[in-house]
C-alpha cells in the first residue's frame, strides 16, 4: 500500500498535546498513544479498586499514585510492542494504517529505542512495591508479550487482554494487605469479563476490515449475537465484583455500593449501536467513568468494613 503526502500525517499530529511537541517527536508520542489516556485508565483501575478494597492502608495515596505511573508506562509500552509485532498487519486495516510504524513515519530502531525507556519507568514504579507486589507484577510480562500473536490464533484475544488488562489487581491488594487471596481472585475474574465486554465493543469498529485481513476478534466470534455477549461478560463481571465485595463486607452496603457501575454497564448494552463505529467507540470509551464508579464502590467498602 502507498501512501499520498497528505494522507501520511494524521490531524492528531498537528493539535492538541502531540502538535505541541517538535515535529521529530510527533511520531513516537503517537506510538504510544499519547493523546489516547483511555487506556492508561483502564489498566490503571483494576489496582486501584484493590488498593481501595484493601482499606488503602497506611500507603493508598501514594500506591494509587504509583500505580497511575506505573499504568502510564505499561501501556505506552504495549502500544509500542503491539505495533512493532502488527505494522504489517496495520497497513492493511482503515482504521490502522497511519500508525506511525505502519506508515513509515518512525523509525523501528527508535520505536525499540522508546520501548526500553518506558520500560525503564516500569522498573522505577516496581521498586517502590513490596516483594510480593513486585514478583507478581514481573511475572505479567510474559502474557503481556504474548498479546499481539493472540488475534492471529485465537477468536478471543479479548480474553487474554482481558488476563493482562486486570493484572493490576493481583498487584495491588498484596501491596496492602501482603498476601494474595480469595477476594482478590474474584476482583481480579470480575474485570477479565468486564475488559472481554468492553473490548467486544470496541472491535466493533474492525469488523469488516478484520474479516478481510484475517483478524480474530470476539465480535466477529459472537457476530449478531454481539450486545447479549456483551451483557452477559457484564453480568459476570457484577457477580465476581458483588462476590468480592461481599466478603470485605457481608452486608447489604456491600451490594448497594455496586449498584451505580451496574446501572452504568446497563445502559451501556443496551444504548449500543452495533454497526455504529463511532458509538462503539464511545461506550468504550465510557469505561474510563465505570471504572471510577467501581473504585467508589471498593472505596466505600474497603474503607468501613
Amino acid at each position: 500500500m502507498t501512501f499520498e503526502p497528505s494522507d501520511i500525517v494524521p490531524d492528531s499530529e498537528r493539535r492538541g498535546l502531540i502538535g505541541a511537541l517538535p515535529a521529530p517527536l510527533r511520531p513516537y508520542a503517537s506510538l504510544m498513544r499519547l493523546d489516547r489516556p483511555i487506556g492508561a485508565w483502564l489498566l490503571y483501575w483494576p489496582g486501584a479498586w484493590a488498593v481501595a478494597l484493601a482499606g488503602m492502608g497506611p500507603r493508598g495515596i501514594s500506591l494509587l499514585l504509583w500505580l497511575g505511573l506505573g499504568a502510564w508506562a505499561m501501556r505506552s509500552a504495549g502500544c509500542v510492542w503491539n505495533d512493532i509485532v502488527d505494522r504489517d498487519l496495520d497497513r492493511q486495516v482503515e482504521r490502522t494504517r497511519l500508525r506511525p510504524l505502519a506508515s513509515g513515519r518512525a523509525s523501528l530502531r527508535g520505536a525499540w529505542a522508546l520501548l526500553a525507556v518506558l520500560c525503564l519507568i516500569g522498573v522505577v514504579v516496581l521498586l517502590q512495591l513490596p516483594r510480593l507486589a513486585e514478583i507478581v507484577a514481573l511475572a505479567s510480562l510474559g502474557p503481556v508479550a504474548a498479546y499481539p500473536f493472540m488475534k492471529r490464533i485465537t477468536w478471543w484475544p479479548q480474553a487474554w487482554l482481558g488476563v493482562v488488562f486486570s493484572w493490576a489487581a493481583l498487584v495491588g491488594w498484596p501491596s496492602v494487605r501482603g498476601e494474595i487471596g480469595a477476594t482478590v481472585l474474584l476482583l481480579y475474574a470480575g474485570a477479565i469479563a468486564w475488559v472481554i465486554g468492553y473490548d467486544t465493543i470496541y472491535a466493533l469498529q474492525d469488523r469488516e476490515d478484520d474479516a478481510l485481513v484475517g483478524v480474530r476478534s470476539s465480535a466477529l466470534a459472537l457476530g449478531s449475537r454481539a450486545r447479549a455477549g456483551i451483557a452477559g461478560f457484564y453480568a459476570v463481571a457484577l457477580c465476581f465484583w458483588a462476590a468480592a465485595l461481599w466478603r470485605v463486607r457481608p452486608d447489604g452496603l456491600a451490594l448497594i455500593a455496586l449498584l451505580p457501575m451496574a446501572l452504568h454497564l446497563g445502559s451501556q448494552v443496551l444504548r449500543l449501536k452495533l454497526d455504529d463505529a463511532d458509538d462503539a467507540l464511545a461506550r468504550f470509551r465510557s469505561n474510563r467513568f465505570a471504572g471510577l464508579l467501581m473504585f467508589l464502590a471498593c472505596l466505600v467498602v474497603g474503607t468501613t468494613s
